[in-house]
């Protein structure tokens, strides 16, 4: 797009940020619709809009049009991504909802080993404009049908039907219940600071290996592995995670990815030291995203999940969207990686610390109880 339009990398990626920051602020509302029951009827429009919009940005002529486009297709990922799918499920298999979150991540660990080549073989077979149309074409034949055959409601055929009164009323109080609760807090801190550090370390990964002038073929396998390390240990919490609590897991995936940062650190220009990095890197955020979808029913309740998912998700998209940002603002001033390699240890620290906080206030809750 910067070659053949003009535009500024700058103003590309501001594009991205606002539909990250508009995501944010969808997820609250959308959350509570599929609380309400319409989990099929979200994910089905987020699939048209996602569509629509990926269409409109294949046709933009204009920075206008690029801002229009990650607008919708803000909307369209509260509606469709891993926040409200775990919702579905939570509501509809309240007993079984761990196990089936962890086989939907397992599978979609995929996603991006797959289509980050395949878009890039499109791109440079058929130009970015067609790439995009065929993406909108994926999400009409592949996702939309999926969304209106298989959620049939988010609510579990087994529990009562109340009234839709009854559950909104339900849901609005476990969600203040939610903004009352040291747990919610922790929780919010602890998200928030690691999607910034992993934000900032993926988009800056490779320059930062660029500077430390890396070979080109480790710093390709260092950047290969993340994706399978992911969906291998999303593998072994399928295996063996049923066994342990998912807060004793949870303090092994905020304590390897500041352990992760220091091998980073340390690494200079070895191969080993990096792929170790890189593996212990990618199993992180790969148990993260199962971490995020099953610890808020764990630590405190399944009422009101997607309300209250949606709350934690906000301040997360717009650390996502602000850390590459600031990362390369320090990288400005400071002209170098290192402060921004320690800024991320930093991060992910008070990351760990706090989500420590978290489980103690739950278990003081429960001791209380």
């Amino acid at each position: 797009m910067e070659q053949t339009m003009g535009w500024s990398r700058t103003a590309t990626n501001a594009a991205l940020s606002v539909g990250l920051l508009v995501s944010g602020f969808a997820a609250y509302p959308i959350g509570r619709w599929i609380d309400h029951g319409l989990g099929r009827r979200v994910m089905v429009v987020g699939s048209v809009i996602a569509a629509a919009m990926l269409l409109l940005w294949a046709d933009a002529q204009s920075l206008t049009l690029l801002f229009v486009a990650w607008i919708g297709l803000g909307i369209a990922m509260a509606a469709t991504f891993y926040d409200p799918v775990f919702a579905v499920v939570t509501h509809r298999y309240p007993k079984s909802f761990r196990t089936k979150i962890t086989l939907i991540t397992l599978v979609a660990g995929f996603a991006s080993t797959v289509f980050i080549p395949l878009t890039q073989f499109l791109v440079g077979s058929v130009g970015w404009r067609t790439s995009l149309v065929v993406l909108a074409i994926a999400n009409l034949v592949v996702c939309l049908p999926i969304h209106v055959l298989a959620i049939r409601s988010s609510r579990s055929d087994a529990s009562p039907r109340p009234s839709r009164g009854a559950v909104k009323l339900a849901n609005d109080e476990a969600t203040r219940r939610a903004l009352r609760t040291p747990t919610f807090w922790a929780l919010a801190v602890c998200f928030t600071a690691y999607y910034a550090t992993f934000a900032a370390l993926t988009f800056h990964l490779v320059p930062l290996m660029v500077e430390r002038r890396v070979s080109n073929a480790v710093l390709v396998t260092t950047m290969a592995l993340i994706g399978p390390a992911q969906v291998a240990a999303r593998a072994v919490w399928f295996t063996f995670g049923r066994t342990v609590h998912v807060s004793t897991i949870g303090v092994i995936v905020v304590t390897l990815f500041p352990l992760s940062t220091i091998v980073l650190i340390g690494a200079g220009h070895s191969a080993a030291l990096l792929w170790l990095f890189a593996l212990c890197y990618g199993a992180a955020n790969g148990m993260m995203t199962i971490l995020r979808g099953t610890i808020v029913q764990d630590l405190m309740w399944t009422e009101g999940y997607g309300a209250v998912s949606g709350m934690l998700s906000f301040p997360s998209n717009i650390a996502k969207g602000i850390a590459p940002i600031a990362a390369a603002s320090i990288w400005t001033l400071t002209h170098g990686y290192v402060a921004v390699e320690w800024t991320v240890f930093l991060v992910s620290i008070l990351s760990a610390i706090a989500f420590f906080v978290a489980v103690r206030f739950s278990r003081h809750a429960t001791r209380v109880t």
